[in-house]
């Protein structure tokens, strides 16, 4: 019994929010985009997270670099002198960070490549959410102008009126209109014009 009351409380619930979402498509349109700035926030954070390890890395690849060229100077010099032992020592020690320097390159390049591709993608997730959303917004904007269309003939079809009673209503709805609508036809060319950049 009170599951089959809350399947009809979530069903009316449904009911209602899905009439405000009809009723204000612009309070949806900017609920998604909360929710994808949101996400793109988290995302540019393990982006930026994944550039600093990418960062460590560099660092610890040019000073590796910079030792390994001073212990080789160093296992020549000692090798010169005739101490065999320490540039010995210094050899097995050189071998070692080579070995560190090449794994420490390769995880750089894997990062490098992993953040190149991972930026990518959030540039095309971002492209694409924008020109969803101008389609969106041109689509709501058509939908007003035939909405105000459609209660201008029906005001028209049921009333009667001498020519110049409405004409001049009419006439400043046409104009509100039309200025609605290139209002949004800039907002729109700006958006497109911004991502071309």
């Amino acid at each position: 019994m009170f599951a089959r009351m809350g399947r009809l409380f979530r069903g009316f619930l449904g009911l209602f929010i899905s009439g405000l979402e009809e009723a204000n498509p612009e309070a949806l349109m900017e609920a998604a985009r909360t929710e994808f700035r949101s996400k793109m926030t988290q995302y540019n954070l393990a982006l930026a997270r994944m550039a600093g390890v990418a960062e460590r890395l560099k660092g610890q690849v040019k000073g590796k670099a910079v030792r390994a060229q001073e212990l080789e100077r160093r296992i020549m010099a000692n090798h010169r002198a005739g101490n065999m032992e320490l540039a010995g020592t210094l050899a097995r020690e050189l071998q070692e960070l080579k070995a560190d320097l090449t794994t420490d390159s390769l995880e750089l390049k894997e990062t490098e490549e992993a953040y190149d591709a991972n930026l990518r993608q959030a540039k095309l997730a971002q492209r694409e959410f924008e020109d969803k959303v101008r389609r969106v917004e041109k689509q709501i904007s058509q939908v007003k102008i035939k909405e105000a269309q459609a209660e201008a003939a029906a005001a028209l079809s049921n009333v009667a009126f001498k020519v110049g009673d409405l004409g001049d209503t009419m006439k400043t709805v046409e104009d509100i209109l039309e200025k609605r609508y290139e209002v949004s036809a800039g907002k729109a060319r700006v958006a497109r014009d911004m991502v071309d950049l």
